[in-house]
Protein backbone atom coordinates (compact mmCIF):
# COMPACT_ATOMS: atom_id res chain seq x y z
CA UNK A 1 0.00 0.00 0.00
CA UNK A 2 1.37 3.36 -1.12
CA UNK A 3 2.08 5.65 2.25
CA UNK A 4 -0.36 8.77 2.26
CA UNK A 5 0.80 12.11 1.68
CA UNK A 6 1.59 13.73 5.02
CA UNK A 7 0.54 17.28 4.98
CA UNK A 8 1.62 20.11 7.64
CA UNK A 9 -1.00 22.61 8.49
CA UNK A 10 0.16 26.29 9.01
CA UNK A 11 -2.48 28.90 9.44
CA UNK A 12 -3.16 31.13 12.54
CA UNK A 13 -6.92 30.98 12.43
CA UNK A 14 -8.52 28.10 13.86
CA UNK A 15 -11.59 27.74 11.48
CA UNK A 16 -9.32 27.86 8.76
CA UNK A 17 -6.98 25.08 9.92
CA UNK A 18 -10.30 22.82 10.62
CA UNK A 19 -11.73 23.12 7.25
CA UNK A 20 -8.41 22.23 5.48
CA UNK A 21 -8.49 19.37 8.30
CA UNK A 22 -11.76 18.37 7.33
CA UNK A 23 -11.50 18.59 3.67
CA UNK A 24 -7.35 16.70 3.48
CA UNK A 25 -8.57 13.87 5.86
CA UNK A 26 -11.54 12.83 3.90
CA UNK A 27 -9.37 12.38 0.72
CA UNK A 28 -7.57 8.93 0.14
CA UNK A 29 -4.32 9.08 0.45
CA UNK A 30 -3.80 12.46 1.79
CA UNK A 31 -3.24 12.50 6.21
CA UNK A 32 -2.92 15.96 8.21
CA UNK A 33 0.24 15.29 10.49
CA UNK A 34 0.60 18.47 12.54
CA UNK A 35 -1.03 22.12 12.36
CA UNK A 36 0.83 25.31 13.08
CA UNK A 37 -0.48 28.80 14.14
CA UNK A 38 2.77 30.84 13.01
CA UNK A 39 6.18 30.57 11.28
CA UNK A 40 8.14 29.55 13.73
CA UNK A 41 5.95 26.73 15.23
CA UNK A 42 5.77 25.42 11.31
CA UNK A 43 9.68 25.09 11.67
CA UNK A 44 10.00 23.25 14.60
CA UNK A 45 6.86 20.79 13.36
CA UNK A 46 8.04 20.45 10.03
CA UNK A 47 11.20 18.79 11.87
CA UNK A 48 9.32 17.26 14.46
CA UNK A 49 6.69 15.48 11.80
CA UNK A 50 8.72 15.61 8.16
CA UNK A 51 5.66 16.54 5.99
CA UNK A 52 5.67 15.86 2.63
CA UNK A 53 3.29 18.91 2.08
CA UNK A 54 3.29 22.42 3.97
CA UNK A 55 0.15 24.20 3.78
CA UNK A 56 1.62 28.13 4.92
CA UNK A 57 -0.28 31.37 5.23
CA UNK A 58 1.62 34.03 4.46
CA UNK A 59 0.70 36.75 7.37
CA UNK A 60 0.69 35.03 10.45
CA UNK A 61 2.19 36.64 14.10
CA UNK A 62 6.16 36.60 15.04
CA UNK A 63 7.36 34.89 11.98
CA UNK A 64 5.39 35.22 8.69
CA UNK A 65 5.39 32.34 5.99
CA UNK A 66 7.36 33.69 3.71
CA UNK A 67 10.33 33.42 6.45
CA UNK A 68 9.42 30.04 7.42
CA UNK A 69 9.30 28.53 4.30
CA UNK A 70 12.78 30.08 3.46
CA UNK A 71 13.42 28.30 6.89
CA UNK A 72 12.41 24.88 5.98
CA UNK A 73 13.57 25.00 2.17
CA UNK A 74 17.12 25.82 3.48
CA UNK A 75 16.99 23.10 6.01
CA UNK A 76 19.05 20.22 4.94
CA UNK A 77 17.18 17.83 7.17
CA UNK A 78 14.08 18.38 5.09
CA UNK A 79 15.03 18.02 1.70
CA UNK A 80 11.78 16.93 0.28
CA UNK A 81 9.65 18.81 1.72
CA UNK A 82 7.38 20.87 -0.54
CA UNK A 83 5.11 23.84 0.70
CA UNK A 84 2.21 25.80 -1.08
CA UNK A 85 1.73 29.06 0.31
CA UNK A 86 -2.00 30.32 0.32
CA UNK A 87 -2.60 33.57 0.61
CA UNK A 88 -6.03 35.72 0.39
CA UNK A 89 -3.62 38.73 -1.02
CA UNK A 90 -3.28 38.80 -4.65
CA UNK A 91 -0.15 41.07 -4.61
CA UNK A 92 3.23 40.69 -6.41
CA UNK A 93 5.17 41.09 -3.41
CA UNK A 94 3.94 37.82 -1.40
CA UNK A 95 3.71 35.94 -4.92
CA UNK A 96 7.37 36.34 -6.52
CA UNK A 97 8.77 36.44 -2.56
CA UNK A 98 6.98 32.49 -1.73
CA UNK A 99 8.94 31.77 -5.32
CA UNK A 100 12.20 33.03 -4.01
CA UNK A 101 11.81 31.42 -0.95
CA UNK A 102 11.54 28.27 -2.14
CA UNK A 103 7.52 27.43 -1.91
CA UNK A 104 6.84 25.08 -5.12
CA UNK A 105 3.48 26.50 -5.44
CA UNK A 106 1.28 29.41 -5.06
CA UNK A 107 -2.84 29.25 -4.07
CA UNK A 108 -5.18 32.21 -3.36
CA UNK A 109 -7.52 30.90 -0.33
CA UNK A 110 -10.50 31.55 -2.42
CA UNK A 111 -9.78 27.97 -4.46
CA UNK A 112 -11.96 25.63 -4.79
CA UNK A 113 -11.60 22.65 -2.35
CA UNK A 114 -11.19 20.18 -5.22
CA UNK A 115 -8.55 22.04 -6.81
CA UNK A 116 -6.42 22.63 -3.13
CA UNK A 117 -6.68 18.46 -2.79
CA UNK A 118 -4.99 18.12 -6.61
CA UNK A 119 -2.66 20.90 -5.44
CA UNK A 120 -1.57 19.03 -2.95
CA UNK A 121 -1.07 15.71 -4.91
CA UNK A 122 0.40 17.68 -7.93
CA UNK A 123 3.23 19.29 -5.53
CA UNK A 124 3.83 16.48 -3.98
CA UNK A 125 4.50 14.76 -7.55
CA UNK A 126 6.73 17.40 -8.27
CA UNK A 127 5.17 19.39 -10.10
CA UNK A 128 4.77 23.35 -9.87
CA UNK A 129 1.61 25.23 -8.92
CA UNK A 130 1.19 29.02 -9.65
CA UNK A 131 -2.72 29.96 -9.57
CA UNK A 132 -3.37 30.82 -13.28
CA UNK A 133 -4.44 34.38 -12.81
CA UNK A 134 -1.26 35.54 -11.63
CA UNK A 135 0.86 33.09 -12.98
CA UNK A 136 2.07 35.39 -15.98
CA UNK A 137 2.37 38.62 -13.88
CA UNK A 138 4.17 36.83 -11.01
CA UNK A 139 7.10 35.26 -13.89
CA UNK A 140 6.94 39.25 -15.55
CA UNK A 141 7.71 40.50 -11.83
CA UNK A 142 10.12 38.21 -10.82
CA UNK A 143 12.10 38.52 -13.77
CA UNK A 144 12.24 42.35 -13.46
CA UNK A 145 13.36 42.18 -10.05
CA UNK A 146 16.00 39.73 -10.70
CA UNK A 147 17.27 40.33 -13.71
CA UNK A 148 16.19 43.97 -14.97
CA UNK A 149 18.27 43.69 -18.42
CA UNK A 150 16.65 40.18 -19.41
CA UNK A 151 15.50 41.21 -23.29
CA UNK A 152 12.10 41.36 -24.32
CA UNK A 153 12.55 40.09 -27.84
CA UNK A 154 13.51 36.40 -28.07
CA UNK A 155 17.42 35.71 -28.56
CA UNK A 156 19.91 33.41 -27.84
CA UNK A 157 20.28 32.62 -24.57
CA UNK A 158 22.72 34.62 -23.03
CA UNK A 159 26.03 33.33 -21.36
CA UNK A 160 24.90 31.64 -17.87
CA UNK A 161 26.97 28.71 -15.91
CA UNK A 162 23.43 27.85 -14.71
CA UNK A 163 23.54 26.66 -18.47
CA UNK A 164 26.96 25.22 -18.91
CA UNK A 165 26.65 21.55 -18.38
CA UNK A 166 23.40 21.22 -19.96
CA UNK A 167 23.28 19.53 -23.48
CA UNK A 168 21.05 21.31 -26.06
CA UNK A 169 18.07 18.73 -25.42
CA UNK A 170 18.35 19.39 -21.74
CA UNK A 171 18.09 23.25 -22.50
CA UNK A 172 15.03 22.75 -24.57
CA UNK A 173 13.28 20.53 -22.03
CA UNK A 174 14.27 23.10 -19.52
CA UNK A 175 12.64 25.76 -22.10
CA UNK A 176 9.33 24.11 -22.20
CA UNK A 177 9.18 23.68 -18.51
CA UNK A 178 9.55 27.44 -18.61
CA UNK A 179 6.67 27.79 -20.32
CA UNK A 180 4.27 25.35 -18.17
CA UNK A 181 4.42 22.12 -19.74
CA UNK A 182 3.68 18.83 -17.95
CA UNK A 183 6.40 15.95 -18.76
CA UNK A 184 3.50 14.52 -21.06
CA UNK A 185 3.03 17.52 -22.94
CA UNK A 186 7.10 18.02 -23.52
CA UNK A 187 7.13 14.37 -24.56
CA UNK A 188 3.96 15.06 -27.33
CA UNK A 189 5.97 18.16 -28.81
CA UNK A 190 9.41 16.56 -28.93
CA UNK A 191 7.99 13.21 -30.50
CA UNK A 192 9.46 11.56 -26.82
CA UNK A 193 8.32 8.45 -24.31
CA UNK A 194 6.83 9.89 -21.25
CA UNK A 195 9.24 7.93 -19.68
CA UNK A 196 12.29 9.95 -21.57
CA UNK A 197 10.83 13.15 -20.67
CA UNK A 198 10.34 12.06 -17.00
CA UNK A 199 14.17 11.10 -16.81
CA UNK A 200 15.74 14.82 -18.85
CA UNK A 201 13.47 16.46 -16.15
CA UNK A 202 15.14 14.39 -13.45
CA UNK A 203 18.21 15.73 -14.52
CA UNK A 204 17.66 19.23 -14.73
CA UNK A 205 16.29 18.85 -11.48
CA UNK A 206 19.90 17.20 -10.15
CA UNK A 207 22.60 19.61 -12.62
CA UNK A 208 20.60 22.67 -11.53
CA UNK A 209 20.18 21.77 -8.21
CA UNK A 210 16.34 22.37 -7.88
CA UNK A 211 14.16 21.01 -5.43
CA UNK A 212 10.62 21.26 -7.87
CA UNK A 213 9.24 22.39 -11.24
CA UNK A 214 8.85 26.10 -9.65
CA UNK A 215 12.45 26.96 -9.62
CA UNK A 216 13.37 25.05 -12.80
CA UNK A 217 10.28 27.73 -14.25
CA UNK A 218 12.19 30.50 -12.50
CA UNK A 219 15.54 29.43 -14.25
CA UNK A 220 14.39 29.22 -17.36
CA UNK A 221 13.35 32.92 -17.50
CA UNK A 222 16.36 34.32 -15.66
CA UNK A 223 18.70 32.61 -18.04
CA UNK A 224 17.15 33.75 -21.16
CA UNK A 225 15.42 30.32 -22.24
CA UNK A 226 11.78 31.77 -22.45
CA UNK A 227 11.80 35.63 -23.21
CA UNK A 228 8.88 37.34 -20.64
CA UNK A 229 6.03 37.92 -23.31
Amino acid sequence: MTAPIRVLLVDDQTLVRAGFRALLNSEPGIEVVGEAVDGGEAVRLAVETVPDVVLMDVRMPHVDGLEATRRITADARLPVVKVIVLTTFELDEYVFGALRAGAAGFLLKDVEPEALVEAVRLVHDGQALLAPRVTKRLIEAYVASAAPGVAEAPAPPPPDDRLADLTPREREILALVGRGLSNHEIAERLVLSPLTAKTHVSRLFFKLGARDRAQLVVTAYETGLVSVP
